[in-house]
């Protein structure tokens, strides 16, 4: 009766936890506001200049760039303001939606609203409420303007340009969650009236006069564009050698194709010796090979696709890349076979495949039972950056959405699929496999407290059962317990990496970046395969607000998993306090509510350290663990490739490099007024060698695992072990800001750097360096950061996101 009676109480605070939070989550979604439009009619002042109509525009040389570096730098993803995404012309016709995919106060789950996928024809997303921003009336020029939403908020722009210098004023909504207006063509006008200065681009610099000519004449000839091209010559026999591959019949390769596919339906596949910039999706289509593809559009990739037989097949991607959602994947010839080595040359058996029903589909463990664990283990760890990379940018374009419960920055390891881990052994997985069940099979449930009477119980029952395993392994010395953590097998750079995600964004960089973290984690194959499926194969981006509670409750039993690996490196008598350290706060309260099993921690499984401080010990012997790997991982991050050229030892390079050096000492509230991620351009002698630099500050939250957590939710001892990551290459998709340094100033600007304090302080520091969104210069040094980006990354680089550019 008693262990019942503390049962209830604790699954009452749990309600009631998780209630305050979803009505904080209500509080912080601004509502969109609705328009009638009272059946106003459009101005009808437009006359055509005849130097607009004299000359064709060419799409994809004139147009197209001005699209991709003015417009789809906000509106590229999901969270495009008003779904408007202009990243592909069928983007564009399909016009907008004051719908919001980001809604945490949403009860029933949205009908997605994927382009390409979910409809397919400007008339279908009509009827799903989208709005024309084009002309869809008579063709002529006139018309053509007159009747075009994007011409008139264009215009609106021109008409009323916002100021020159300092910051913008109030009248200027920039928050992630700011209001948006949508208007139809009907209701533009009031628009316009209401709000005069918000033109497009909304809040940043006018467009150049011939910008704005290309894209007026553009419109005014009927905004047409030509078909996407096809398969490059090199891709084509490719293409056909694949969905060959995966479309085999027998039951093992039919096995090893699903598997695959639900773990890269996400990628940007890049084929070897491809044009750099062309990539495909691999897709479920009902039509096979040599036909047209008829995607099935279901909203996760182990969904029924509803027909006995289907077919793989590889897609074109079209849209402009943005790299906040480009994860690239690289398909070869070594790839394949690979695949072969991996899980079709292994002898076993697949005597029955697997159903598509939930409660089997949504369970890897079960799923995928006769594959062999060490060959899914290795698949993941060849490109773990991929995969890592898919849980924290994945499909959800906000960092934030899932990931609120993870440190700003932290490592991340893996072990040895060489070792015997008893989680990487098929018995024990097999075991339990029923307590690994993840919380996305549910769908769109409304059962609030599954997470507690379900989900928790059964994590719980599988730390219980590797408890009792861990208890019974031997003691290592330090240096012979370091051999349980992958190298790389001596020369894969995804050995270690670095997770960046901050409020609203996230990245992964290769290597161990940055000085020390707070905290770091080390992967096994139950726990990478639970996040992948959790955060990516399982995440619906249009879900309820219980299945978004549900996954970020779940993903902070999987964050103190992995973070209890890396403890359980370190000495039994130093690992609770160090581990009380991280949960304080709003964690102890998670920690009390969830309590996971103890006895392990005091369970010596490791020896011979010679400090007092036992985690920065631990750290070095990481770092020696991985070094072979480690020049390989900072030239991909700088160059794209594992073989950059050597870095310039000129007087000038090494000056700035020591300069910034001095930037990243900076800590705690003296970065109280820095952005989370800032671009730095040191402009050198002469531009070709100019040198890009990313400030990043980490936050130390201790309510990390806060759903409404900002910047104004932290304390004093939060900013007090904030710290600064500086690195010479561009870091993450969503720049907050950008500075430009003559390298003659560079010493300069970090003194001054260091000596910011205050928010004005920091505002005296913009006025010097910085560039505002009100500043002339600001395409022009934004167009030089994708150009840079482009060039160091040729395959892996994609448009930047500007919408968390921040009025300083």
């Amino acid at each position: 009766m008693a262990g019942r009676f503390k049962t209830s109480i604790k699954t009452r605070v749990l309600v009631v936890t998780l209630l305050a939070l979803l009505a904080g989550s209500l509080l912080y979604t601004l509502p969109l506001p609705q328009h009638d439009g009272n059946n106003k009619q459009a101005s009808t002042d437009i006359a055509i200049p005849a130097d607009l109509l004299s000359t064709p525009v060419d799409y994809e040389h004139q147009v197209r760039p001005v699209l991709e570096r003015r417009c789809v730098v906000c509106h590229g993803c999901y969270d495009a303001p008003c779904q408007l995404k202009l990243s592909s012309h069928e983007g564009l016709q399909r016009g907008a939606s004051e719908e919001a995919v980001y809604n945490p106060a949403r009860i029933d789950a949205m009908q997605p609203t994927r382009l390409f996928v979910d409809a397919k024809s400007t008339a279908e997303w009509r009827s799903r409420g989208f709005h024309p921003v084009l002309n869809e009336g008579l063709k002529t020029p006139e018309q053509n303007l007159n009747n075009s939403v994007l011409y008139r908020l264009l215009k609106l722009k021109r008409q009323h340009p916002q100021p020159h210098s300092k910051r913008l004023p109030d009248n200027f909504t920039l928050g992630l969650n700011r209001e948006q207006t949508c208007p139809a063509l009907d209701a533009v006008d009031e628009f316009a009236e209401e709000h005069p200065s918000w033109g497009m681009p909304y809040a940043m610099p006018d467009l150049s006069e011939q910008e704005y000519q290309t894209l007026v004449s553009w419109l005014a000839q009927g905004a047409r564009a030509p078909a996407p091209a096809g398969p490059s010559a090199a891709v084509e026999p490719q293409i056909n050698r694949w969905e060959d591959f995966f479309n085999r019949t027998s039951r093992k390769q039919q096995l090893v194709s699903r598997y695959l596919y639900e773990h890269l339906f996400h990628a940007h596949i890049h084929f070897t010796d491809s044009p750099a910039r062309e990539f495909y999706r691999l897709v479920r289509s009902r039509t096979p090979p040599g036909q047209g593809i008829d995607e099935i559009p279901t909203v996760r990739p182990y969904d029924d696709p509803g027909l006995a037989r289907f077919y793989y097949r590889l897609r074109k991607y079209v849209p402009s890349i943005v790299v906040k959602n480009h994860i690239v994947y690289e398909f070869s010839g070594q790839r394949m076979q690979r695949y072969r080595e991996l899980f079709l040359d292994p002898v076993y058996k697949v005597q029955k495949l697997p159903s598509y029903q939930p409660e089997t589909a949504s369970n890897p463990f079960k799923t995928f039972i006769d594959l062999p664990i060490k060959s899914r283990y290795r698949f993941l760890l060849d490109d773990a950056h991929f995969f890592v990379e898919g849980f924290i940018k994945g499909p959800v374009c906000r960092g934030q959405i899932a990931l609120d419960v993870i440190e700003d920055r932290f490592w991340v390891m893996f072990f040895d699929p060489e070792q015997s881990v008893f989680t990487n052994d098929a018995q024990f997985v097999g075991k339990v496999a029923d307590d690994l069940q993840l919380p996305s099979e549910r769908r769109s449930s409304l059962d609030i407290t599954s997470i507690w009477t379900d989900y928790w119980k059964r994590q719980r029952r599988y730390l219980e059962t590797k408890q009792a395993m861990f208890e019974k392994i031997n003691t290592h010395d330090i240096g012979h317990a370091m051999g349980y953590i992958w190298d790389g097998d001596g020369n894969n750079p995804n050995a270690a990496l670095t997770v960046f995600r901050h409020f609203d964004s996230g990245s992964v960089s290769y290597g161990l970046a940055g000085v020390n973290p707070e905290t770091a984690w080390i992967i096994d194959y139950p726990l990478f395969e639970r996040i992948h499926y959790l955060l990516v194969a399982g995440y619906n981006v249009y879900g309820n607000l219980v299945h978004q509670v549900n996954t970020r409750v779940y993903m902070d039993f999987l964050r103190m998993e992995g973070e209890d690996y890396f403890l359980a490196f370190l000495p039994a008598d130093r690992r609770k306090a160090i581990r009380d350290s991280w949960y304080s706060g709003l964690r102890t309260g998670v920690e009390e509510l969830f309590n996971a099993p103890q006895a392990w921690l005091q369970v010596e499984s490791v020896s011979g350290y010679r400090t007092d401080e036992p985690q920065q010990e631990l750290y070095q012997y990481i770092k020696e663990r991985v070094a072979t790997t480690t020049q390989q991982a900072i030239n991909i991050n700088r160059c794209g490739s594992r073989n950059c050229l050597a870095d310039s030892t000129d007087t000038d390079s090494v000056r700035v490099d020591k300069a910034m050096n001095e930037i990243a000492r900076i800590h705690g509230a003296r970065l109280h007024a820095f952005p989370d991620v800032a671009y730095v351009r040191v402009r050198m002698d002469k531009p070709e060698q100019d040198l890009a630099y990313t400030l990043v500050r980490n936050n130390a939250y201790k309510n990390v695992s806060s759903f409404i957590a900002d910047e104004h939710d932290r304390d004093r001892s939060d900013i007090d072990q904030d710290t600064m990551t500086v690195v010479n290459w561009l870091e993450g998709s969503y720049p907050n800001f950008f500075f430009s340094v003559p390298v003659s100033e560079i010493d300069a600007f970090a003194r001054h750097c260091a000596s910011v304090r205050t928010k004005q302080e920091f505002e005296a520091f913009v006025d010097k360096y910085g560039v505002r969104r009100t500043n002339t210069a600001f395409w022009e040094l934004a167009d030089w950061f994708q150009d840079e980006l482009a060039r160091k990354q040729p395959v892996r680089a994609g448009l930047l996101d500007l919408n968390r550019y921040q009025n300083r």
